[in-house]
């Protein structure tokens, strides 16, 4: 099946990410380095970047545990231990009790990986490549 050039019309492409405590969870983004807008009722944009270099996502008002501890989320990063050392300043298990970030290691498929847990338990992989 053909897309006729569809795909050179997308702008973006962004996930729903569920919270279990929606003002706690935007906090928690706002921590790492999003910034958090309200779009709508149960609805806040949270963007890492501006202009066309950004990435975000739509966090949402929602929760169902076994959705939620199921989704991942890759943030391919070029300087990995960068991140890992804002990650592990913020003290994110401490301040928002949620399961502590784990330092970065080679996975067997070849990436380097830090594992962050947000509040719903949303397991975000900071990855970059060996």
């Amino acid at each position: 099946m053909t897309t006729n050039g569809l795909a050179s019309t997308v702008t973006a492409m962004r996930a729903f990410v569920p919270s279990k405590d929606f003002a706690e969870s935007q906090r928690f983004y706002t921590a790492l380095g999003f910034q958090v807008r309200p779009v709508g009722e149960g609805i806040a944009h949270a963007q890492l970047g501006e202009g066309a270099g950004a990435f975000s996502f739509l966090l949402q008002d929602f929760y169902v545990k076994e959705f939620a501890e199921n989704l991942m989320m890759q943030v391919l990063v070029g300087d990995l231990d960068r991140w890992w050392e804002h990650i592990e300043s913020l003290a994110l298990g401490e301040r928002f009790g949620v399961t502590a970030p784990q330092p970065p290691k080679t996975e067997p498929w070849g990436m380097r990986v830090a594992y962050v847990w947000d509040p719903a338990g949303v397991l975000w992989h900071i990855t970059a490549e060996s």
